[in-house]
């Protein structure tokens, strides 16, 4: 899996995951996480950025 923040490859037993419209969304850390959750379409469409 890769963070859609940005763009580290992730486990899928990472503790930072979130649904979004029915999809889950694994992260390498909480500020990844909020971020996404922040902003989820930027990260969709724009792509990973680096790290917030």
């Amino acid at each position: 899996m890769i963070d859609p923040v940005c763009g580290m490859e992730v486990d899928e037993t990472s503790i930072y995951k979130t649904m979004y419209k029915g999809k889950l969304y694994y992260f390498c850390s909480n500020g990844c996480k909020k971020a996404f959750e922040k902003d989820p379409e930027k990260y969709l469409r724009e792509g990973p950025k680096g790290m917030p």
